[in-house]
This record gives structure tokens, C-alpha cells and sequence, in this order.
């Protein structure tokens, strides 16, 4: 069930895809389970494209699948009506235009109570550090889906320690290449790979600040 959504998000067939997530909400998946099957699909995309088979275009048509996804499958995502006081900063790195990934993490933070300020997409390094001067943000969220838009992850991190505000920051990367290879190489805080990975770290941020 789950391999067939994948296949079919991978593959950009949307009516398909549409279709897929419509009966797998009635046999009972999760809007969560469902929505981390699109991610994968996503994520193989991105791949794809990092690798030149698939093109700008295939991205794009990517993410008005994943919109598609998001509307059918909005009303049945979790939400909790507390509000909190951790201030986040989210963006897609500079060079990727990609921000499925990051609306779907800001999406359940906002739902969640927290308070996210989303830059967008190809943000600069200094806009996230601009960002967190701005807001007095704890965590920043930074989004990548292309393997070669690392290196300005790091340069963000790189521009944070060298202002004094690195203790006081904790940095997360999300997206396909987020795995213990780039979180070294970056030296961000944590990576995650998946939507409710992203959520369980800054959950787990704001309890450290609250002890």
C-alpha cells in the first residue's frame, strides 16, 4: 500500500496519486502515514533531479502534486490548541526552491502551538542569521532537498558561531540528505529525514529551554 503512493509520487502521476492517498485515508492510514509516503516520494524526486533525469519542471510538478496531497489529507492532521513560547526560524536553503518538506514541518509546529517564522524558499545564509537577530529565535529549521545546497547549510551555521549566538541556538537540517554524514559535516544540532522526527526534536528543544 505504502510502496504504491511512493511509486506513484515518484513517478509525477498525480491523478494517481490523488486517488492512492483518497483510499488509503478510507482503509484507515494515518493523514501523518500518508503524508510521510508523498515525502518519500518527494525525496526520490529530488534525488532524481540532483542526478539530471529529472528537470526544474519535474520538481514544480512535484510540488503541485504534494499541494493536491496536503488539501485532501489537511483535515485529518493532528493539532493541539496550545501555544508556546519557543520561537523557531524556518527556510529552504539558498539554491533550493523546494519547500514541501518545510510547509508540511511548519504546518504541524503552527498546529502545535509553536511560534514559526517561515523565510521561504533559496534563502540566503545571512537572512537566517538576520532572521534570529529579528525574532530572538531558539531553534532554526533549515530545509534541504538537493545534496549540493549543503554547503550553505554549514556557511548558516558558520555565521552564527562567528556572531557569539551559537549556545545560545539550536540548528536542525530536515529533508533527503539530512542523514549523520551532513549533520557532521554541517555541525548542525540534529537532522531528520521525516516530518514527526522534525516535531519529536523541537519538542524536545522546548523542554530543554523550560528546564
Amino acid at each position: 500500500m505504502e510502496a504504491l503512493l511512493i511509486k506513484a509520487m515518484a513517478n509525477l502521476e498525480e491523478e494517481k496519486t490523488l486517488f492512492l492517498v483518497n483510499e488509503q485515508l478510507k482503509s484507515g492510514r494515518t493523514a501523518m502515514e500518508i503524508v510521510e509516503s508523498c515525502r518519500k516520494g518527494v525525496g526520490i524526486v529530488g534525488e532524481m533531479y540532483s542526478q539530471g533525469i529529472y528537470y526544474l519542471s519535474d520538481l514544480v510538478m512535484s510540488e503541485e502534486i504534494f499541494k493536491g496531497v496536503m488539501r485532501i489529507v489537511e483535515p485529518f492532521l493532528p493539532s493541539e490548541e496550545i501555544h508556546h513560547g519557543l520561537k523557531i526560524v524556518m527556510g529552504t536553503v539558498e539554491g533550493d526552491i523546494h519547500d514541501l518538506g518545510k510547509n508540511i514541518v511548519v504546518y504541524l509546529l503552527r498546529s502545535h502551538g509553536f511560534h514559526v517564522y517561515d523565510l521561504g524558499v533559496n534563502v540566503p545564509p545571512e537572512r537566517f542569521l538576520e532572521a534570529v537577530i529579528e525574532t530572538g529565535a531558539k531553534v532554526v529549521g533549515i530545509s534541504v532537498l538537493l545534496t549540493f545546497c549543503v554547503g550553505s547549510v554549514k556557511k548558516v551555521v558558520e555565521l552564527i558561531e562567528e556572531k557569539g549566538l551559537r549556545e545560545q541556538v539550536k540548528i536542525v537540517i530536515g529533508g533527503y540528505p539530512a542523514d549523520k554524514t551532513v549533520k557532521e559535516f554541517t555541525g548542525v544540532d540534529d537532522s531528520a529525514q521525516d516530518v514527526l522526527k522534525a516535531l519529536d526534536i523541537i519538542k524536545k528543544y522546548e523542554l530543554e529551554q523550560d528546564n
